[in-house]
C-alpha cells in the first residue's frame, strides 16, 4: 500500500512539472507573438516561433492572425495525434479560439479528452479515418460549416484529394503539409486511395501527399493565394484571396518552395536509413504519381 502511494506521489509530482513547463512554453510564446505584431518580414520564415507545433508553425499562424481578418474564431485541424504537438494548440490556449480536431486512432482521441485543455476550452475531438467521401459529413456534423478562421491539413497521404473535395467550409487560412521530395517543379500527387495509410503504401514512409505546386495549383483553384512555407520544407500557407492585403502578398511554388533537410527513410523493419534528401527522391521515384497539371 505504501508502495503504491508512493507510484501515485510520483505521478502527480511529474503531472505537476509537466504543467507548470507548458505554462512557461504559453508564457513564452505569448512574448514572441507580441514581438511579431510590427514585423513586416519578406518571408514567413522569419516570424517562426515554437511553442506546441513540430517546427515554426506557431509564429507564422500568430503573424497570419494578425493580418487576415478573421470574423469566426474557428479552426479545424486533422492528424493531430494525441495534440501534444500541433499547428493549432497554441492558437486554442493562447487565443481562445474554438476547435474542432480529428485524429484516427482512438486511444489518442481519449487522451486529448482527459486533458484539462479539453474542458478550459472550447474543443471537439472525434475519431474518424478521413477520407474524401466523408469529409464533408464529418465537419457538418459537428457543426462546421461557412466562413471559418483556420483549415490545418497533414494526414500523410490523401492531403491533395480532402482539401480538393472540401466545401462545406471556407477558411481564411490554409495549412497544407507538403511532400518536399517531389521537388518545386512538379505538380504531382499520390494517387487517391480511400484506405491509403503511409506505412502501408511504401515501406520507406516517405511516399505520401503531394508537391507544392499541386497545392498551389489546387488552392488557386478553390480561391487561395500562397503565401509562403515554413523553413523545415514541410507546411505551406495559404490565404483566401479575398482576405489578402497590407503586407500579404501571393508567392510563386518556386518562391516559396523550401527543400526539406528531416530525414524519415526507412528500411523494411522500419528503421530509419539516414539518407540524404536526393537519395530519399530516388528511392521513390519509380512509384505512381498524378500530375494535376491538366
Amino acid at each position: 500500500m505504501r508502495l503504491l502511494t508512493s507510484i501515485l506521489k510520483r505521478f502527480r509530482r511529474i503531472d505537476s512539472i509537466e504543467a507548470r513547463v507548458e505554462s512557461i512554453q504559453e508564457a513564452l510564446g505569448r512574448i514572441e507573438a507580441r514581438q511579431i505584431a510590427d514585423q513586416n518580414p519578406i518571408s514567413l520564415r522569419k516570424v517562426e516561433f515554437r511553442v506546441f507545433s513540430q517546427w515554426g508553425e506557431d509564429g507564422i499562424i500568430q503573424y497570419l492572425i494578425q493580418r487576415v481578418p478573421i470574423e469566426r474564431k474557428i479552426f479545424v485541424e486533422f492528424g493531430v495525434e494525441h495534440y501534444a504537438e500541433a499547428n493549432t494548440r497554441f492558437l486554442l490556449v493562447n487565443d481562445n479560439w474554438t476547435g474542432f480536431i480529428i485524429d484516427g486512432n482512438a486511444a489518442n482521441i481519449e487522451r486529448i479528452r482527459a486533458q484539462q485543455i479539453y474542458w478550459r476550452h472550447d474543443l471537439n475531438a472525434e475519431c474518424a479515418f478521413i477520407t474524401r467521401e466523408n469529409i464533408n459529413a464529418l465537419l457538418s456534423s459537428n457543426g462546421i460549416s461557412g466562413d471559418i478562421g483556420i483549415l490545418s491539413i497533414d494526414i500523410d497521404g490523401n492531403d491533395y484529394w480532402v482539401w480538393e473535395a472540401i466545401d462545406v467550409v471556407s477558411p481564411r487560412i490554409v495549412i497544407v503539409e507538403y511532400n518536399a521530395r517531389f521537388g518545386a517543379e512538379r505538380a504531382v500527387t499520390v494517387p487517391y486511395a480511400s484506405n491509403f495509410i503511409r506505412s502501408n503504401a511504401h515501406a520507406s514512409m516517405i511516399y505520401y501527399g503531394a508537391s507544392l505546386a499541386a497545392l498551389e495549383k489546387l488552392g488557386k483553384r478553390k480561391g487561395y493565394s500562397l503565401v509562403g512555407c515554413n523553413s523545415a520544407g514541410s507546411n505551406a500557407f495559404f490565404v483566401r484571396a479575398d482576405c489578402l492585403g497590407g503586407d500579404l502578398r501571393p508567392t510563386t511554388p518556386a518562391e516559396a518552395f523550401v527543400p526539406a533537410k528531416f530525414r524519415e527513410a526507412r528500411d523494411a523493419r522500419g528503421q530509419l536509413l539516414f539518407l540524404s534528401s536526393k537519395q530519399e527522391m530516388a528511392l521513390i521515384e519509380s512509384l505512381p504519381l498524378v500530375d494535376v497539371t491538366d
